[in-house]
């Protein structure tokens, strides 16, 4: 006996993890309303019996399942649900079966009330009450739902095309309103330009010239331009020469750096020395 001792102590001795806990069974009755562990606990041989309950979470896949909708539309959905066990002595029975088959009835019985709009525009809320219906249910068994997923809902191909079409119909009358409030700011902007350069004249032919220097830099040869002759006045650099009562006007460089001037190839004078008007003018710019 006092041999034994030793040996009947280890034998009675069992260690549980830390994500698990123990329902031990004294002649046939749960011991405690908590179950033991983690760590060492004490089982008497052939008196107590004991189950060990995992906690961990647990993944349950739901397969591919079809639902008719609200709208008269044939749809497959599959989803996922994580769950864990926290009273071990409630779940002491097998309850994963028991939630396996729920967590499959259950997104059948919430889903055939949304049409098929609601159910691929509000995945996240048709969750969320998927979750709070299995919570609800599981609870008396010691099972907390932490979390609902629908990972694809596949519809026929057909209608697959006519909500890519309507998608893209939708797509086309923003692009269209869109671009119909830009054309309204940019008309404002330029009734305010306009508006601006009305009051000042001087700033309208320093419009004229910027406009010149901009285009100057592409890579254009010859530009035709109309050009008021007011913008002529002061810019100096104009050079002719006489032929009876009929000037040729030969260039007019208008910013000094030999590459870009004036041409008119007739110009006609009421008298010779008085003023001039040029009947074709070109406005050309060399690279």
């Amino acid at each position: 006996m006092i041999i034994t001792f030793p040996i009947s102590i280890w034998m009675c001795l069992k260690i549980i993890k830390e994500y698990e806990r123990a329902d031990v069974f004294q002649l046939g009755r749960i011991q405690a309303d908590k179950a033991k562990g983690p760590g060492l606990i004490l089982v008497l041989p052939r008196i107590d019996v004991f189950v060990k309950v995992d906690l961990q979470t647990v993944t349950c896949n739901i397969p591919p399942q079809e639902i008719l909708t609200r709208d008269s539309v044939t749809t497959q959905v599959d989803g996922v649900v994580y769950y864990r066990i926290y009273s071990a002595v409630s779940a002491v029975a097998n309850v994963h079966q028991a939630t396996f088959l729920l967590a499959q009835t259950t997104p059948r019985n919430v889903l055939g009330t949304q049409t098929l709009s609601q159910i691929l525009a509000g995945r996240e809320e048709i969750a969320h009450s998927i979750q709070t219906l299995l919570d609800d249910a599981t609870k008396l068994r010691g099972i907390q739902v932490a979390q609902v997923e629908i990972k694809d809902v596949r519809i026929p191909g057909q209608l697959q095309r006519s909500v890519a079409a309507e998608a893209e119909a939708t797509r086309e009358a923003r692009a269209r309103v869109l671009a119909a409030e830009g054309e309204m700011n940019a008309s404002k902007a330029l009734r305010s330009a306009s508006m601006v350069l009305a009051e000042s004249p001087i700033a309208l032919q320093l419009h004229y010239l910027q406009t010149f220097t901009t285009v100057a830099t592409e890579k254009n040869s010859t530009i035709v331009f109309s050009l008021p002759m007011n913008v002529l006045e002061g810019t100096g650099g104009i050079s002719y020469k006489h032929s009876g009562k009929c000037f040729s006007l030969c260039s007019i460089d208008l910013f000094g750096d030999k590459s870009t001037y004036l041409s008119a190839p007739a110009v006609a004078l009421t008298s010779p020395g008085e003023f001039w008007e040029p009947r074709n003018l070109s406005f050309q710019m060399t690279p």
